[in-house]
């Protein structure tokens, strides 16, 4: 089942699909040649080898083509998407051929990474082709309370497109070719590291490591620019306000008060250290746990 699978997911981009292969490299099987490779987005992947046509994903993708699921398999399957695995079914020639359950380990930091979002006053939405049990478990786990699963690339689309017409400003996560769309739709689009070349080419952003946590820290990084932007233009507009009047002059006729110009050039020099300084701040930039 594993050397048929691996085989399949050998011409896959989808992030499960390493696991796949690191399984199929560790135990030694060989892969399978396959022709006519066709990736059908949030359902799973087709070949065909031998002239005999194999089939890797969901059990609805399986179901559409008319492969039969023992009710036995498919009660296995639910189990394991309770626990927050996702099942993967694999058939050859219309007849089931195996069931592999894959689990993607939540990462220690994630459920920190969502409270973190979550003080900044941002819902956190999760968006998944998984299926339902399994993503309910892992929000539970990590903190979510709004998730859309069972979803395909459009629909993550739709629903970045439903959030901004609610007049939210959408910042999407993604790293997959699945992603791509619903990340150029968003606001801000932050691709992971090891995201694929089209998530990270649709993104605004792309964070240096696969952890949630970057998400909040280029958050807070920006905003902190944006404040020190603000301080800045400020002291720059009340310096200016004070002391390009008393360099011309325009207050000697009330309080006797003159700049020398040798006074004026120090204070203007000084004006730019101070902007220069407190931009230099940011270098010291620690985001607060």
């Amino acid at each position: 089942v594993l050397e048929w699978a691996a085989s399949l997911e050998s011409g896959s981009e989808h992030p499960l699909a390493e696991a796949v292969l690191a399984a199929q490299a560790e135990r030694g099987l060989p892969l399978h040649r396959l022709d006519d490779f066709t990736a059908v987005a949030g359902r799973g992947v087709r070949g065909v080898h031998e002239g005999r046509t194999y089939l890797l994903g969901s059990d609805r993708f399986l179901v559409e083509d008319g492969v039969d699921l023992p009710a036995e398999l498919r009660t296995e399957a639910e189990r394991q998407a309770d626990l927050g695995g996702t099942p993967v079914w694999l058939a050859g020639e219309g007849a089931l051929m195996g069931l592999l359950v894959l689990k993607d380990p939540i990462r220690p930091d994630s459920a920190a990474a969502i409270s973190a979002l979550k003080r900044r006053g941002i819902t956190v939405v999760m968006c998944t082709g998984d299926n339902h049990a399994t993503a309910a478990a892992v929000a539970r786990e990590v903190g979510i309370d709004e998730v859309h699963s069972e979803i395909l690339p459009e629909a993550k689309l739709v629903v970045v497109q439903e959030l901004q017409a609610r007049g939210f400003r959408v910042g999407m996560v993604g790293d997959g070719v699945n992603d791509a769309p619903a990340l150029a739709q968003a606001d801000t689009g932050f691709a992971l590291g090891s995201g694929t070349d089209v998530a990270i080419e649709n993104a605004d952003i792309t964070l240096s490591g696969n952890s949630l946590g970057l998400v909040a820290t280029a958050i807070a990084i920006s905003a902190a620019t944006i404040r020190n932007i603000k301080q800045n233009l400020f002291g720059a507009f009340i310096y200016n306000v004070v002391g390009i009047p008393l360099a011309a002059g325009l207050f000697y006729p009330f309080t006797g008060w003159l700049l020398e110009p040798m006074f004026a050039s120090a204070a203007m020099a000084l004006s730019s250290v101070t902007v220069v300084t407190n931009a230099n701040r940011l270098r010291f930039f620690r985001e607060k746990q």
